[in-house]
């Protein structure tokens, strides 16, 4: 099956994020809003209880930071996704790292870490164009605690769901 790594942030972000998904990222209806720390994986039932163990070990060892969303962004010219850029902190980049080296399982990212939050994907040059000139115009600034991370698994049609969730800097 196939896993992942994620932070949900709160609902009144995933709100003003989500108005803009709903008409311009076709993955919408799979995943909530979020920040990705692991990539897409594959394990089995066994591997992935070592992984959740392990997962609940960094949880652990991490405590609860700011998450900073500091404006809208884009990966083009590689591809034509917008976004709003998290600010990266020791805190987040220490999660990331912990998740993503040679002997975790599934490896090394295969993207360099670049925390955001996707806003549109998959749009045509036109449309990408236009809908980043309209959301450079706007204030994105939002600042929250975050205090968990989320182990998903990917359901057969493609949606995403929780399997697990990992409070940072508590002992269960």
């Amino acid at each position: 099956m196939n896993y992942g790594v994620a932070i949900f942030p709160s609902k009144q972000l995933q709100d003003k994020v989500n108005s803009y998904r709903k008409r311009y990222d076709p993955n919408y209806a799979l995943i909530s809003p979020h920040i990705t720390l692991k990539y897409t994986f594959f394990a089995t039932e066994v591997e992935i209880e070592t992984i959740a163990e392990q997962l609940n070990n960094i949880a652990k060892s991490h405590k609860p930071f700011k998450l900073n969303v500091v404006k809208p962004s884009t990966f083009q010219p590689v591809n034509n996704t917008i976004f709003f850029k998290v600010e990266l902190n020791p805190e987040l980049e220490s999660l990331h790292k912990e998740m993503n080296h040679a002997d975790f399982f599934g490896g090394p990212s295969p993207y360099a870490f670049v925390p955001h939050i996707t806003i549109g994907q998959k749009l045509s040059d036109d449309e990408h164009s236009d809908v980043l000139g309209q959301i450079r115009m706007l204030d994105v600034t939002h600042e929250e605690e975050v205090d968990r991370f989320h182990l998903l698994y990917q359901l057969e049609n493609g949606s995403w769901t929780v399997y697990e969730t990992f409070r940072l800097g508590e002992e269960e």
